[in-house]
């Protein structure tokens, strides 16, 4: 009788692999936010503005959520430690190629490629993290993990690259995830045997089309959202042209699907009312999820923080993501209330966000935010993991590929909606709350001259000419008036994000349902998960 292998050698031990599963699990999250985690550094690097450096990390962002729609076939057919061993290389050459390039043009394109090969890679992890955790709620707790990985994904990538910036160029970054990715991949290579973690699949019949429509498609949604505000929205013909063509490869795709035999992504899963009840919670997280980052911009642009302390103080955030995540996993594995377990998640959001409100000032100690973080952390940990695995329970098995393609796309485009907002609404609230505080600095103002008077006293008593003093105290008011101005657009908007913490609440209370649903992923298989 023939002895089948297994996926791992026998004599490994069993902490060893998990250990391999999870450093190449963490190496590829790394890349997702490796652009922007020094936006400031990598625009000034490449000679690029903002909007750049954003579009970068949707253009992996959009190649993951593209690709997973084909990337099972290509995982079932070769051979898994084959796959692997094919997806670390080209993940490796791509880095190397940005770590040489300046061009933002072609950083665009190898940061697309990079996703798409990122989508194997955590299509792997994933699958062998759920094969080693024995449990009949492996699934539950694998995804918990994964998604509690994400939620930390930023400060982690700051405080992975912000060093590496500080004492070298920044096109070294990528030379360093190369030496994150090499010790990780070859030891997980080395522990496995050459099998089939998926049923042997044959490659052809693979729907490529529908890859290269949802691909230019979600491009194209990138490009709006990302550089919209700058070129006046509708008043310019490049953005007007891209939304005819999302609206024309969303129809074309749409259709397409109805009328394939096997289609990519079945949309009868919209038929599933959880499901959509899902998809519309999902879509408040990201857009809560995303107002998270005016905080760490609110450290470096008016507390004067630099980066890594920034981030520093963002491992009390992690921490409270691991224990939100940890009350997840006991909530979904013992089939305890999720309705019960969101509206905590969403109330410690919304604590977190009044709480913001009252602390942002234009000087604060540190340890006045410990709390706060903690408390985000906390409640993004509840209902990261469960919202998911909610709208993958809510449709049968043969859906289950579907629902996870479409979350994805979901989550893509939600996340590049939260920054279109930040930059329409912060330009906005900048611009009314300017105007106001620039309205109340008139030359009648008589504390405006004494105001300069000490700008100017303080410069000069370092030493600066006094005509240089006068000039430069007038760049340090128009300074602290940038500073107030972009403190009244964090106090603004995390107001409105309350707000839609509140709704949240409501809606989660009005909707029974919730509670009723049984998280069973346990005969679904996982499909390339997007950030």
């Amino acid at each position: 009788m023939t002895k089948v292998l297994s996926i791992f050698k026998a004599r490994v031990p069993e902490w060893l692999v998990l250990t391999s599963i999870v450093s190449v699990l963490l190496s590829s999250v790394l890349l997702f936010a490796l652009s922007t985690a020094d936006g400031i550094a990598a625009a000034g690097y490449y000679g690029a503005e903002p909007a750049d450096v954003q579009f970068s990390l949707l253009m992996f962002y959009a190649a993951v959520a593209s690709f997973a729609v084909v990337e099972r076939r290509f995982f079932a057919r070769v051979v898994t430690k084959d796959y692997l061993l094919i997806c670390v290389i080209l993940e490796i050459a791509i880095a190397y190629c940005c770590y040489h390039t300046r061009i933002m043009g072609i950083v665009f394109a190898l940061r697309f490629l990079q996703g798409v090969v990122n989508c194997g890679i955590t299509s792997i992890s994933l699958n062998l993290l759920f094969s080693r955790l024995k449990s009949e709620h492996a699934k539950e707790i694998g995804y918990t993990i994964f998604y509690g990985m994400i939620l930390c994904v930023s400060p982690i990538t700051a405080l992975f690259s912000v060093p590496i910036v500080e004492s070298f160029e920044y096109n070294v970054v990528y030379k360093a995830i190369i030496f994150c990715f090499l010790p990780s991949a070859v030891l997980l290579f080395s522990v496995m045997n050459r099998v089939h973690v998926l049923r042997k699949m044959p490659l052809y019949r693979i729907d490529w089309m529908s890859f290269v429509l949802f691909s230019v498609m979600l491009v194209l949604i990138a490009y709006v959202l990302v550089y919209g505000q700058e070129r006046d929205w509708l008043d310019d013909p490049g953005i007007v042209a891209s939304i005819v063509a999302i609206v024309t490869l969303g129809l074309t795709s749409i259709l397409r699907q109805k009328t394939l035999k096997r289609p990519a992504i079945d949309l009868s899963v919209f038929k599933s009312r959880n499901f959509s009840i899902g998809i519309v919670f999902l879509v408040i997280l990201y857009i809560i999820r995303g107002a998270f980052s005016l905080t760490s911009s609110y450290f470096i642009n008016v507390l004067g923080m630099d980066s890594l302390h920034a981030n520093e103080i963002m491992l009390f955030n992690i921490a409270g993501v691991i224990f939100g995540s940890a009350i997840a996993i006991r909530f979904l594995t013992q089939q305890k209330h999720l309705r019960v377990l969101w509206v905590t998640g969403f109330t410690l959001l919304f604590i977190f966000f009044l709480w913001m409100c009252l602390l942002f000032a234009s000087e604060a100690g540190t340890n006045n935010f410990y709390i706060p973080l903690f408390l985000q952390g906390l409640g993004a940990g509840m209902v990261m993991s469960p919202i998911v695995m909610f709208i993958m329970s809510s449709v049968p098995d043969s859906m289950s590929q579907s629902a996870s393609s479409v979350g994805v796309f979901v989550r893509f485009s939600t996340f590049s909606l939260s920054l279109a907002f930040i930059n329409f609404y912060q330009i906005y609230f900048k611009g009314e709350h300017n105007n106001e505080l620039r309205g109340n600095l008139s030359m009648i103002d008589f504390t405006l001259a004494d105001r300069l008077k000490i700008f100017q006293s303080a410069l000069t008593a370092r030493g600066m000419p006094r005509d240089e003093a006068g000039k430069a105290a007038i760049g340090l008011l128009n300074k602290a008036v940038q500073k107030q101005t972009f403190l009244q657009f964090c106090v603004s908007y995390y107001e409105w994000i309350a707000v839609l913490c509140v709704v949240s609440i409501i809606l989660i209370a009005l909707q029974p349902v919730i509670s009723r649903t049984v998280i069973n992923l346990r005969n679904k298989h996982p499909a390339a998960a997007g950030f």
